[in-house]
Formats: C-alpha cells, sequence, structure tokens
C-alpha cells in the first residue's frame, strides 16, 4: 500500500490532538448555540419516547387483540399508531431544522476562522503548501465536519431511544432483557476495535482530496501554458495518475467502514436468535405473553440499529476528526513573521535602515548574509543584480512579507518587528512584476487600496498616469471589466492600474519590483511618466530590469548573492567600470536613446 500513500504525508504545521481536545474545541464553537441544541435535546428526548412507545402500544394490544376484535377497537388502535407515528416525525422533523441551523452556524464560524487563518499567513507559507489543499481545507473539511456533526445528533436520538427500551424490557421480563444487554459490549469492543485504521484511513482520504483539488487548480491557473506547449495529454494523465490514486484509497476506506457492520450484524444475529429461542420457550411455558415475545423481537430491531450504530459511533466519527483536526491545524499554524508590539504609525517619513541582517528561505541556503543597508528618506534607490542577488528578498522584509533571522530592520529608527502589520502596510505600496487584478471594474481595482476613495479622486489619479492616454484604450473607460486575475487587459494595462492604485493610497514608501520587466516601449514610457508622479516625496525602492527606471534613481545598489559590491550614482558606476558597467553593457545598453540611434544608423 506503500505505493498508494506517496506524497501524503501531513503538512509540517499538521498536529496531532486527543480526541478530548477536538472535542472540547468543537462544543466551544456549539456555545452561541446552547438555547437552541437545548431546544434540540428536548425534541430529541420526545421522539425517541414516541417512536418506543409505537411497539409498546402494539405489544400491549396484541395480547387483548382476540378479545376485542371490534372495528371500532381496531380503529382506536390504528388512530393511536397514526397520532404517535405523526408527533414522532414532528419532533424529528423540528429537531433537524433547528440541527441543521446550529450546525450550519457552527460551520459558518469555523470556516470564517480558517478563512481568517490563511489571509493572516505568511508569504512563507503559500511557497511552501500548495493553495489547493489549502482551500481543501477550508470548503471540503468544514464541510466533512458539518455532516458528523448531524450524524452525532442522530445518535444522540439513538442512545435515548435504547435507553428507554432498555428500561421498559426490565419491566416485562429481566432474564431476556439480560440477555439482551449481554451482547452489547462485544458489540462495542468491536466497533472500537475498527478506531485507529479508520482514523489513519479517513485522514489519508482527507488528503488525497486536498491532492486533487489541489492539481485541478494548479492546471486551470496554468491552462494557458499547457496549450501554448500543446501539453493537455500530458496534463490528463497527470491527473489521471492521482485520480486513480484517490480512487484507491478512497476504496480502502469504503472496505473500512463497509467491513465492521457485517461483523456487528453477525453479532447481533446471536442475540435475536437467542431471544427468540428464549422467548420461544417461556411462551410455551406461559410464563411469557405472546404481545410481550412480539415486544422483545420487535423491540430487538429498535435496540440493535442505535447499538451497532453507537458502537460504529467512533469509527465513524473519525471522519469529523480528521476534517475538524486538519481545520484546526491550520487555524493553529504558527506565524513565522511574529511581532513583538502593535504600534500603529500615525506618519512614516520612510528612513530604512537594515543593520547586520541574516536572511534565507530554506535554512542552510543564505540570501542575506550580515546585511546593512541605509536609505535616506525620501530616496529613490534602484537594486541591481543577477537573479539570485537577493533584490526582491531585500523588498519583501522591508514588506514584512518574510521573517529574518536575525539582525534589525528600523524604519524611521523604530524596529519593524513593532508595527501594527496592517497598519504599518497601509504606508507601503508595492508594484509587482505581474499585478494581480480581481474580477471587476478597473474603477474597483483602483480602489481597492483604499476603499473610502470617491469616483471622483479614482478618476483624477487614473488620469495622472500618462496623462489620462491609457484609459481611451479600455473599451468602457474605467468601467471596463478587467475579467478573472486582469485576464481582459494587457500586461501593460494591468501595471498602468496597479500604478495608479498605488498612487491612490499615497504610500510613503514606494516598491517597484521588476514592474517594467514584460511590457512594451509605449507602454513603459506612459508607466514612466507615472512613476515620475509616484516617486515625489516618498522614499522608493525600484528592483529593475530596464533602464529607464535605473538611470533617474538617486543612488543605485549592486548586489552580488545578497552583498552589496558597488553603489553610486548611474554615471559614477559606468565610470568606474565595475560589474554595473558590465551589466549596463550586456542588458541595459540596447535600451538607451543612443544605441538606438547608434543601431539605426548602422542599418541605415
Amino acid at each position: 500500500m506503500g505505493f498508494i500513500m506517496d506524497g501524503l504525508d501531513a503538512e509540517e504545521y499538521d498536529r496531532k490532538y486527543q480526541d478530548n481536545v477536538l472535542v472540547e474545541r468543537i462544543i466551544k464553537y456549539f456555545q452561541p448555540e446552547k438555547n437552541r441544541m437545548i431546544f434540540v435535546a428536548i425534541t430529541i428526548f420526545l421522539s425517541s419516547v414516541l417512536y418506543t412507545a409505537l411497539p409498546i402500544f402494539i405489544a400491549s394490544t396484541l395480547d387483548t387483540l382476540q378479545e376485542k376484535t371490534t372495528r371500532n377497537y381496531i380503529l382506536e388502535v390504528a388512530i393511536i399508531l397514526a397520532i404517535l407515528g405523526a408527533l414522532g416525525w414532528l419532533f424529528n422533523a423540528i429537531r433537524r431544522w433547528m440541527g441543521s441551523v446550529s450546525v450550519g452556524n457552527v460551520v459558518l464560524k469555523m470556516r470564517e476562522d480558517a478563512f481568517d487563518a490563511v489571509v493572516k499567513r505568511d508569504l512563507s507559507f503559500y511557497d511552501q503548501y500548495p493553495s489547493g489543499k489549502i482551500v481543501s481545507r477550508v470548503t471540503s473539511d468544514t464541510q466533512a465536519f458539518a455532516q458528523v456533526v448531524n450524524l452525532t445528533m442522530d445518535l444522540m436520538s439513538q442512545i435515548l431511544l435504547v435507553f428507554i427500551l432498555i428500561g421498559y424490557l426490565f419491566t416485562v421480563n429481566v432474564q431476556l432483557t439480560l440477555i439482551t444487554v449481554a451482547l452489547a459490549p462485544f458489540v462495542v469492543f468491536t466497533a472500537l476495535a475498527f478506531r485507529k485504521i479508520a482514523r489513519f484511513t479517513v485522514t489519508q482520504s482527507r488528503r488525497i482530496l486536498a491532492e486533487v483539488s489541489s492539481h485541478i487548480q494548479e492546471t486551470v491557473s496554468g491552462i494557458g501554458v499547457a496549450k501554448t506547449f500543446r501539453q493537455e495529454h500530458a496534463v490528463y494523465n497527470e491527473f489521471t495518475d492521482v485520480n486513480r490514486r484517490s480512487f484507491r484509497i478512497n476504496l480502502r476506506t469504503g472496505y473500512v467502514f463497509s467491513s465492521i457492520f457485517p461483523i456487528l450484524n453477525i453479532i447481533a444475529g446471536f442475540g435475536t436468535a437467542s431471544l427468540l429461542y428464549f422467548g420461544g420457550l417461556k411462551v410455551e411455558a406461559g410464563t411469557l405473553s405472546t404481545g410481550d415475545w412480539y415486544l422483545f423481537l420487535q423491540g430487538i430491531a429498535l435496540f440493535w440499529f442505535p447499538l451497532t450504530s453507537i458502537a460504529s459511533f467512533w469509527s465513524q466519527f473519525q471522519l469529523g476528526l480528521a476534517a475538524g483536526e486538519r481545520v484546526f491545524a491550520l487555524i493553529d499554524a504558527e506565524a513565522n513573521v511574529v511581532q513583538t508590539d502593535n504600534r500603529k504609525p500615525e506618519h512614516i517619513q520612510g528612513e530604512i535602515m537594515f543593520e547586520r541582517v541574516n536572511f534565507h528561505y530554506k535554512a542552510g541556503e543564505p540570501v542575506l548574509q550580515n546585511f546593512s543597508l541605509t536609505i535616506q528618506s525620501g530616496e529613490t534607490l534602484a537594486l541591481v543584480g543577477h537573479t539570485g542577488s537577493g533584490k526582491s528578498s531585500i523588498t519583501k522584509l522591508i514588506a514584512r512579507f518574510y521573517e529574518f533571522q536575525s539582525g534589525r530592520i528600523l524604519i524611521d529608527g523604530q524596529d519593524i518587528r513593532k508595527f501594527d502589520l496592517s497598519a504599518y502596510r497601509q504606508h507601503l505600496g508595492i508594484v509587482t512584476q505581474s499585478p494581480f487584478l480581481f474580477d471587476g471594474t478597473v474603477l474597483d481595482n483602483i480602489r481597492y487600496g483604499k476603499p473610502e476613495a470617491t469616483d471622483e479622486q479614482v478618476v483624477a489619479v487614473a488620469n495622472e498616469i500618462g496623462h489620462g492616454d491609457w484609459i481611451a484604450t479600455l473599451p468602457n473607460g474605467l468601467r471596463t471589466e478587467v475579467g478573472e486575475r486582469g485576464s481582459n487587459l494587457s500586461m501593460g494595462q494591468r501595471q498602468l492600474v496597479a500604478l495608479a492604485r498605488v498612487v491612490l493610497q499615497d504610500p510613503s514608501i514606494f516598491i517597484l519590483d521588476e514592474a517594467t520587466a514584460s511590457i512594451d516601449p509605449l507602454t513603459e514610457a506612459l508607466i514612466q511618466e507615472g512613476l515620475d508622479i509616484a516617486l515625489q516625496h516618498r522614499t522608493s525602492i525600484v528592483v529593475a530590469h530596464r533602464l529607464s527606471t535605473v538611470k533617474n534613481a538617486d543612488r543605485i545598489i549592486v548586489l552580488s548573492k545578497g552583498e552589496i559590491i558597488e553603489e553610486g550614482s548611474h554615471d559614477q558606476l559606468l565610470a568606474q567600470g565595475g560589474h554595473y558597467a558590465e551589466l549596463y553593457n550586456t542588458y541595459f545598453r540596447h535600451q538607451s536613446l543612443e544605441y538606438i540611434e547608434q543601431s539605426a544608423t548602422m542599418f541605415a
């Protein structure tokens, strides 16, 4: 079975909770539903009493039926049975309705807590764990938990029914009742023996479901790439492999849960046969009436089914515990980025200092080592270097997306770890190489960082970027629907929207992370005009692959393997003839107007 379970190990943030700990935590979620659950308990009791009364009433009428075989008596019996059945159905319906409302509220709260945990997790969390598996915990695991809570309420009703029935049977015949009760421990013991394997198989089932969800989400997100390289068949084959693994694991889970009931029914069969034999002897001897014998035989069905359900309760309950365990593990996952205080800065000047900072994404693979850097308030700093030199890592640390391992980062002289992150990030404006737009209009996306902004303010900011010329290229202006992830817009248009979004926010610190690396020169010119506005009177950190965003910087830092190897202005670094000059001649020079003019003359 090892090949079936490959890749289904627990995530690093998964935890093992004791059953009693899980149950206590689940009960806390039901605290706000206390009054409604009390009402549910009352209806459970009433419906159990009524369902138990049906066989008892039938048994009592059997002994008198031959004496009172009149039509009126039979009609009275039928009416009473109909009333008992109707009342039992009514109380059961009320119980299910109220219970569904309570469970729905609990799942709503649990799902909200899980989603709150998702949005609060650090970016490193999403680097390590597939988003599809995280989505599975928030959606399918919470739903599985709800289903098991409903099962629990059904079992509560059945438990009451058993106690009421056994209590009455003791008043009818102690010996036959003891025979019935004597086999109960064997049923319970057999079911509990399945507990460990049931918990394991259910956990694996939940994990493979998350694996399938993750694979589907990744495929749908990258379907354009798959089609471009004609890899639809390969994608389908990969999904088939995952899907078949899911089938095998779920089949195994089905075997586990399906095998328990036949075994329990065999044990129950011995009990029924015993009652049939010994009860028949008592009827023949005249010590037990036919009606009471019927009550035991009829009641045994009412007794064994709840008992087998109760006995298998722990096996069935493993589904809910496994699902709840996965949800709580997500909620309880420890944050890597830890703040030591919650200061809310009202204003930030923008001075940034790195003091002997050490940082890595993975242990043993350092990105920044003993790194120190001071960025003055209002300065525009360009970060240049080969891929992997640490440029983007510096911006992510400033944004507090990742935790550094040692050293200090100071903002206006204050330790960055002492800020309230939400309040601090209100002073940051970030434009990335691939901006993310949410489904909605361009207007909505510009206003995303400042929801209270009026339409007039949004329009004014949009017109500042490239003098608003780009708006005319949109089909419906700022009312244009951007589509999922901005699919209706070009990359350049998305960048302009992202830039306008940041300008509207009016941040103190501006981070531009390779935002002009994948766009055409015309759109770059529009963005550059927008940058001239965005960078004014702000501390700006620019990670650039374009000459235009480097030349205008107050200072350029050249990085290599997480260390500063050169710094200065564009002209100073070119004059030094060092690493920057090499980068310029290799990557940047062909972007300059002088180079373009020389090339045009050469080919004229």
